[in-house]
């Protein structure tokens, strides 16, 4: 096998209120990433479209290879020769996990040129590496959900003790990106470091809530667990008519709406297709009433992640 080509999904993290905690895969846009052998030894970037000319060419600067430099020496296997091409298929400090995506898509590539010596959990550690290169911080609720798809949980970092949970067959996401950018490692710049104790009260329990929700199929509890106190009041403020956006969605079928990752995409979730469309271009508009363009996807859970095409 001298050649593989591997997709990997955006994502949704935080998901309200589980910050750096939850965080769940769509079925599309996605990264691509193409990888083949050659003869001389060294991971090279042959080539990256849909960035425009923004991402580091340099393989030891860039998430799609840092991963796969990682792995290599993880697996002892020295004088490996290889280059590669990615295919950017999102927006960059989108808040759609679009690092993630190349970290995973990279790390999934390699592992199956090389025979597939390591499980997809063992690889997450690998993509946290690509995701820390990218953004400053290795956490792990876009990679997590992006690699092994799902709604996932990060109970602990330290050890790391990630897992998904079941969510109902009928909740669908839809994710709004207005065109403007927000850098993640800003967006974590702004956070503050202590939080009240009344507030972390009202965070555990809307936590707390949300899983119940999704593992009894249970979308008012759902709706209802969707509030943010601690993260969102900072962030949104980056967001141009963030408070007019989430309320149109939740007036137009929505059970909930919150920030996507860092921003400035927005995600909301719905009970059916029909009502995850009707919020997205509710949202749409209002970002179009403050004469900002937006582009909008609406999908299902993906519960599979990254994939080998």
């Amino acid at each position: 096998m001298n050649s593989i080509r591997a997709f990997a999904p955006a994502t949704v993290a935080n998901v309200a209120c589980g910050f750096d905690i939850f965080g769940f895969a769509i079925e599309a846009p996605g990264d691509v990433v193409e990888i083949r052998r050659r003869d001389e030894p060294g991971v090279v970037i042959k080539e990256i479209t849909g960035d425009e000319g923004r991402l580091p060419r340099n393989a030891e600067k860039n998430a799609v290879t840092v991963v796969m430099l990682h792995l290599l020496k993880h697996l002892g296997i020295k004088d490996f020769g290889a280059e590669v091409v990615l295919h950017k298929n999102m927006p960059l400090g989108s808040g759609m996990g679009s690092s993630a995506a190349s970290a995973v898509a990279g790390v999934v590539a390699m592992n199956e040129l090389l025979g597939n010596p390591l499980s997809r959990q063992e690889l997450l550690p690998f993509a946290m590496e690509g995701e820390k290169i990218a953004s400053g911080s290795a956490h792990a609720d876009n990679v997590g959900p992006s690699l092994l798809g799902g709604f996932v949980v990060i109970r602990s970092y330290n050890p790391l003790d990630i897992f998904t949970i079941p969510v109902p067959d009928d909740l669908y996401c839809t994710l709004v990106h207005p065109d403007i950018e927000i850098n993640t490692k800003d967006a974590r710049f702004i956070l503050r470091s202590e939080v009240s104790l009344k507030n972390t009260i009202a965070q555990m329990g809307n936590v707390a809530g949300l899983v119940a929700g999704l593992m009894k199929s249970d979308y008012e509890l759902i709706g209802r667990s969707m509030v943010d106190v601690i993260i969102e009041p900072v962030r949104s403020i980056l967001i141009p008519e963030f408070n007019v956006v989430k309320l149109a969605a939740i007036e137009n079928g929505a059970l909930g709406c919150s920030i996507s990752g860092s921003g400035p995409s927005m995600f909301a979730l719905s009970k059916g297709k029909a009502n995850a469309e009707s919020a997205g271009l509710a949202m749409q508009q209002k970002f179009a009433d403050a004469g900002i363009e937006s582009s909008m996807h609406v999908s299902a859970i993906n519960k599979n992640g990254a994939a080998i095409l």
